[in-house]
């Protein structure tokens, strides 16, 4: 009996995916379902008489009886058994490529991929997905620490967040102004405190990410600005993991992630004002789904005003 995998080695070798129409195909399966070739004609709309011809024809092609004719029923063969899922999924698979061919068209997304920081990701993308329904694109997300997130864009995400202003050559929309945090136990003298200036966390113990990390960055460029330098401090290369740290009181972790561990979260005074990180969100200007893009940006952009509060929107949108 000719097995699943010598179908579709034959469908392959007959040229039935270039030459056949796929409809040849949807007659095999919808005569296959109804059991008579009156039955199936009316639910394809096509006559008795050719979609017969149509059936032969195929079996001519693959060299293959797929009905027993004997009966006044038509009865699949063993090899028509055989190769009925095997068209059922290639038809399956057209209709998606046909779906998505005419998304594509229409500039609409199928699916969505994001890239992001493992922060951002945690504590904005994924929440956001969260709020996604069925009319909305599948989404898939990327991690992206190294390489960044337009190294990602250049490659297979459709969608970028990133914590400077992407170049002019990408679009661009602001979504975002979140202040980086000076995370204390319940239990510490400045528990109670809203902020801190950054000549006093100077002199306390910290835990930072290694400088890879934007909101190590921004404290090392705040520092030098006011001539400062952190008196002490312990490196470590994962936001969750520092806000663990400070929880079991090896220094006030400085990141821009939300509160975890019970910690108490401190906004950073400086001469500029509080302490803040940015986030973009940039995509090709020439991706078939640019409009589309820019308003799922535009959406991201006022789930972070409804998670963070409207403080949070940027000046430029």
């Amino acid at each position: 009996m000719p097995s699943s995998a010598y179908f579709a080695r034959l469908l392959v070798l007959c040229g039935i995916l270039a030459g056949m129409e796929l409809r040849t195909l949807r007659y095999f399966v919808a005569v296959a379902e109804s059991g008579s070739v009156n039955a199936a004609a009316q639910v394809v709309h096509v006559t008795q008489p050719a979609l017969s011809r149509q059936l032969r024809q195929l079996e001519r092609e693959l060299h293959v009886t797929l009905f027993d004719r004997g009966s006044g029923r038509l009865e699949l063969t063993a090899a028509g058994r055989q190769f009925l899922p095997v068209v059922r999924d290639l038809v399956r698979r057209a209709e998606s490529v046909r779906s998505a061919a005419d998304a594509f068209a229409a500039g609409r997304l199928v699916h969505l991929t994001i890239a992001a920081p493992t922060t951002t990701l945690t504590d904005v993308i994924a929440p956001f997905l969260a709020t996604f329904v069925s009319a909305d694109p599948l989404p898939t997300v990327r991690e992206a620490s190294k390489p960044g997130a337009l190294d990602l864009l250049r490659h297979d995400a459709d969608l970028a967040i990133v914590t400077r202003p992407p170049p002019t050559s990408w679009s661009s929309r602001a979504l975002a102004v979140l202040p980086l945090w000076a995370y204390v136990p319940h239990d510490h003298p400045w528990a109670t405190r809203d902020s801190v200036g950054l000549a006093e966390l100077a002199e306390q113990p910290l835990v930072v990410l290694d400088p890879s990390f934007r909101p190590r960055q921004l404290l090392r460029e705040a520092f030098a600005a006011e001539g400062l330098g952190a008196a002490e401090y312990v490196e470590c290369g994962n936001a969750q993991v520092a806000q663990a740290l400070a929880a079991a009181g090896r220094g006030i972790a400085v990141v821009s992630d939300d509160p975890r561990f019970g910690l108490r979260g401190l906004r950073i005074d400086t001469a500029l004002g509080c302490l803040r990180i940015k986030l973009y969100a940039a995509w090709a200007p020439d991706h078939h789904a640019a409009h589309a893009l820019a308003a799922m940006a535009d959406r991201l952009r006022l789930f972070c005003a409804s998670r963070y509060g409207s403080e949070v929107l940027p000046e430029d949108p």
